[in-house]
């Protein structure tokens, strides 16, 4: 498992050195999903794409497309699933955002956003994908996270405090001094 990471990370770098090396844009895209429940029975997806330009050159006409999102289950509450730039720099980023909102439960696999983009020099539109997601589970029953307790503090805390300070007080009659050691050695 971890040699091949290390051979698709291996095959990653020499892309992206081999793009780097050409004159041509290098566009990588990432997407990123969170989820939140603004009440009970509806969840929030809030999708992030952003997009960079790896290469040496410009890309022009790019087209963000993400249309993984089914209609019957999400409903798109702000932004658009799709944008459009006039042109992508070298080492430029753009970030693209829209809010879905759910309200059937169930497992959902998106795929990953489709980029379009045109290079100056080929005729043809260049295609590039963004990371995929993990599976998400809407609506999805989860367990209360455990937060700090402060009853315990309140109910232990003086005990552990005074047994800390009896230990460190134990500790501190019962080692012996070190430079009492030396002054006894002087006067020998």
């Amino acid at each position: 498992m971890a040699r091949s990471l290390a051979l698709v990370a291996l095959l990653l770098l020499g892309l992206a050195a081999a793009a780097s090396a050409s004159d041509a844009p290098f566009v990588v895209a990432h997407k990123k999903v969170s989820l939140s429940r603004p009440k009970p029975g509806v969840e929030r997806v809030a999708v992030s794409l952003d997009l960079y330009n790896q290469g040496s050159a410009t890309a022009y006409d790019v087209t963000i497309n993400d249309d993984s999102w089914p209609a019957d289950a999400f409903e798109l509450i702000t932004g658009e699933k799709s944008k459009t730039l006039e042109r992508l720099d070298p080492g430029s980023t753009v970030s693209h955002t829209f809010v879905l909102e759910t309200k059937t439960q169930g497992r959902f696999q998106g795929s990953p956003a489709v980029i379009k983009y045109r290079v100056p020099t080929k005729t043809a539109l260049q295609e590039a994908y963004s990371t995929p997601i993990f599976p998400l589970d809407i609506l999805a029953e989860r367990p209360p996270e455990k937060k700090f307790e402060w009853r315990l503090v309140v109910k232990y805390g003086s005990l552990v405090s005074v047994v800390s300070f009896v230990g460190v007080f134990i500790y501190l009659v019962a080692s012996p001094s070190k430079s009492g050691s030396k002054a006894s050695k002087k006067r020998r």
